[in-house]
């Protein structure tokens, strides 16, 4: 099957301990709630969907639902599912362990309904605000565990080569130090690129591309993943998570009512179109940090400001190595399979549910065309 053109305009234009779900059976799943942890926010989200097959389409579908992974800042503490589907149920058979909700429908000519409803638990992750890397020294000899040396791979999107390694060691210069090396090149993305709302979704994160065009935009995966490619390219493990925005943000509202997520006076959202990617970057001796330079960009773009704007380099210095949690993190997928495989694979990446009919991919970048919904309720 071809790709469907969506998928063609869309590459021109541009996540501790961990709780398995149980299955309870063919048309209902849940992983029981847990007691709440004092200082963490909760979240209800609630994902319906309504597939709808593209014209003259007919044939099983398919359908991906990424699920979040289970970290000290984020925790899944219950998760239901229900629908007509003929099957469902969750998975991590793929190479980056990305938990998948997967469902599937015989036939595209009748309904395709589902609901999915995540109780979610998050905590700030603040490791620079809180202190913890005043006393970082990097050790003599740097090596880096088996699962975080993945992380200084190419990937078909990222490269670590040609312009890519070329542009890092014009930013790190002769710095040899692992963090300030991640910090010359975290201000050199949020200063140098621009958010450009017409790119169709997070964009492709195609990094040689963007750098090539001279161009310096995109979103939040297309200036994410430049930090991320940059940082691999001079040692430095590095990977984006992608998730979704959950809810109105407290630490960073004083400088944006509606750039770091928003909800009306009762705590709930709409959330269809919350899709964000974030980024981190591996310290030997440490362990991850986080950083997102894309949304010092959307802040920008949003209150219409310079990034020397005192304000603009304040949340610049929050994102780096600090993270609000009023979002939530799905997996660090990227240019992988899916499981079950997908016809059209490798996919980029799996922030967004995924489905296929009769083996065409339907259009995840608009909720509208696909059929679903997300709120979100604190």
């Amino acid at each position: 099957m071809k790709r469907r053109s969506f998928l063609k305009s869309a590459a021109v234009l541009s996540t501790a301990g961990f709780i398995t779900p149980a299955i309870a059976t063919a048309t209902t799943a849940q992983v029981q709630e847990q007691s709440s942890t004092d200082g963490r926010r909760r979240f209800t989200l609630v994902q319906t969907y309504d597939v709808k097959a593209p014209e003259g389409s007919s044939g099983v579908v398919k359908l991906w639902i990424p699920v979040p992974e289970e970290t000290h800042f984020q925790q899944l503490r219950k998760l239901t599912f229900n629908g007509n589907y003929k099957d469902a149920y969750i998975t991590a058979d793929n190479s980056y362990g990305a938990k998948t909700l997967f469902a599937t429908w015989p036939d595209s000519t009748g309904k395709m309904e589902m609901t999915v409803e995540m109780v979610i638990e998050t905590l700030d992750w603040e490791p620079e605000r809180n202190g913890d890397l005043k006393s970082y020294r990097t050790p003599e000899k740097i090596g880096y565990p088996v699962d975080v040396e993945r992380y200084l791979l190419a990937t078909t999107h990222m490269p670590t080569t040609g312009i890519v390694k070329q542009t890092a060691d014009k930013i790190v210069g002769t710095e040899t130090d692992p963090l300030k090396k991640a910090r010359l090149i975290y201000n050199w993305v949020s200063a140098n690129m621009f958010r450009d709302n017409s790119v169709i979704g997070c964009g492709t994160g195609d990094v040689s591309t963007i750098l090539e065009s001279g161009k310096l935009g995109g979103k939040c995966t297309d200036i994410n993943s430049v930090f991320v490619a940059l940082c691999r390219s001079v040692g430095i493990p590095a990977r984006e998570m992608f998730g979704v925005r959950l809810g109105k943000s407290i630490k960073l509202d004083q400088y944006s009512k509606t750039a770091f997520g928003s909800a009306d006076a009762k705590g709930l959202s709409n959330v269809s179109g919350g899709q964000h990617c974030r980024a981190q970057f591996y310290l030997a001796g440490y362990g991850w940090l986080p950083a997102d330079p894309a949304d010092v960009t959307k802040m920008r773009l949003t209150e219409k400001k310079q990034h020397s704007d005192a304000s603009v380099q304040a949340v610049n210095d929050y994102l780096f190595g600090n993270w609000e949690m009023n979002w939530v993190g799905f997996n660090y997928g990227r240019d992988f399979d899916l499981s079950p495989d997908a016809e059209q694979a490798p996919i980029n990446n799996f922030g967004y549910p995924y489905a296929e009919v009769d083996g065409d991919p339907v259009n995840y970048y608009e909720p509208k065309v696909f059929a679903y919904d997300y709120q979100s309720q604190e």
